[in-house]
């Protein structure tokens, strides 16, 4: 059942006007064939399956206590966890992170991230870029950009979400297409029915033939004038954009293959570990399984994979949390690295983690860390970068970048290297302030220069 969420007003078919209207409108908005080929060229894309997975740990975890340790700081910095050696001699992290110590030789370890936000916003963490404020519309998503700007692969969307809707707003719309508009927000199949969200939660048939949807498509053709001529905000051609994403899920079996886990290997399964479905707090879900479904995706051909896990705000008895999402998040991203660099994935996906912030050095009278703006951590693997290595540190109380910041734009930048779009020169039209004009995808366009 093709599932779009809206007002309903049924016809004898049982088929609703709204969804009918969108169901019909696949053919006739969204992107051109001259407008895939345009971008297809501006972007030298080619047959090219360059692709980036996006981890975001939701609320910010505490770099202290997981990749920048500092043992020798006073016991109200340096916490409860002692550092344990990696596979990368000087290289040490938290000691109930041993899995992600062994693969250490396939990451890079970014100590001292910049740029970050003393609020709850996982929009930086998508984008590069605080939310928008007093009205301005928010900066697209790195998502958003990349399914303006690459063709789509075998029929499969550009940009998957899998953040599901949380308690905190902020979190759970960590994916937004800003002044792109509604046509390039991410295919989000994990989301729960809201009022303004569009996805599939059931991508069967149900008895319907793919004549009778092409039917229904072509006859709706007959409005394409009517929709000319009214549509003048965009809302239109994002619904042809959805629906258009919903006839390429019915009628390609890559993508449905792809979210049957069932399909995968026992043993690969297995070693990803599953967990839970059910968020964590006001957070995400501590769910290996999006890490295995991730890759699944996409080997399927989705350019652009994001994710959360779990919930790492933790003000307070935060080391009785950590119990349950360190070893989870061990597991489930250390067994995501060692599977691409098997399948010979490691050259073409990229794989960024990190939080909104870093969290205070001195653990408060709660037994937990605040909100820490100033300096945070990240993990970068793939992408044809070389790795096994630390970029920046901290000073000895890991309050503040003591060498080498780099900003959450550097590695937006140097994502986008990696997709083979130059984020020097890249510009998009977009309406940001109401009109359309040329911009460029980042203020900072410099990528990470040891990564290139």
């Amino acid at each position: 059942m093709l599932t779009i969420i809206g007002q309903e007003r049924r016809f004898c078919d049982a088929v609703s006007r709204r969804n009918f209207l969108r169901l019909g409108g696949l053919a006739l908005g969204g992107l051109t064939l001259a407008d895939l080929l345009r971008a297809d060229a501006q972007a030298g894309n080619g047959s090219s399956r360059k692709s980036v997975i996006m981890v975001f740990l939701v609320g910010g975890a505490s770099h202290i206590d997981l990749f920048d340790m500092k043992p020798d700081a006073p016991a109200d910095i340096r916490g409860e966890y002692r550092p344990i050696a990696t596979k990368v001699p000087g290289i040490q992290i938290c000691e109930h992170l041993p899995q992600t110590a062994r693969i250490m030789d396939k990451l890079v370890l970014l100590r001292a991230l910049v740029g970050g936000t003393e609020d709850h916003e996982g929009h930086v963490c998508l984008t590069g870029y605080p939310a928008g404020r007093n009205g301005q519309v928010p900066w697209p998503s790195f998502g958003s950009f990349v399914a303006k700007l690459k063709e789509p692969i075998g029929g499969s969307p550009p940009f998957v979400s899998l953040t599901p809707e949380m308690k905190y707003l902020p979190w759970s719309v960590a994916s937004p297409s800003g002044f792109l508009g509604p046509a390039y927000e991410p295919f989000a199949p994990l989301r729960r029915p809201g009022e303004d969200q569009h996805l599939l939660q059931d991508v069967r048939l149900r008895g319907i033939t793919l004549e009778r949807l092409d039917d229904r498509r072509a006859l709706l053709s007959s409005f394409d004038r009517f929709r000319r001529d009214v549509d003048s905000s965009g809302i239109l051609e994002g619904i042809d954009a959805y629906t258009k994403q919903a006839f390429h899920v019915l009628t390609t079996s890559a993508l449905a293959q792809a979210m049957d886990l069932n399909r995968e290997d026992p043993r690969v399964r297995a070693r990803y570990g599953k967990g839970s479905n059910e968020n964590v707090g006001n957070g995400g879900p501590r769910c290996m399984e999006h890490f295995l479904l991730a890759r699944r995706l996409i080997e399927a051909g989705v350019r652009c994979v994001s994710l959360a896990f779990s919930h790492w705000d933790w003000h307070a008895n935060q080391y009785q949390y950590f119990k349950d999402d360190l070893p989870a998040f061990d597991q489930g991203f250390s067994a995501l690295i060692e599977d691409l660099y098997a399948r010979g994935m490691d050259r073409d996906v990229s794989v960024v983690v990190w939080g909104e912030m870093g969290r205070t050095p001195r653990i408060n009278k709660n037994a937990g860390r605040d909100h820490w703006a100033k300096v945070s951590t990240a993990l970068l693997s793939g992408g044809g970068m070389p790795t096994a290595h630390a970029i920046g540190s901290t000073n000895r109380q890991g309050e503040v970048a003591l060498d080498r910041p780099v900003h959450y734009q550097n590695v937006f930048a140097t994502l986008y290297h990696n997709m083979g779009i130059d984020p020097q020169t890249t510009t998009v039209i977009g309406r940001r302030f109401g009109r359309p004009e040329a911009m460029h995808l980042l203020d900072i366009r410099d990528p990470i220069r040891e990564l290139i």
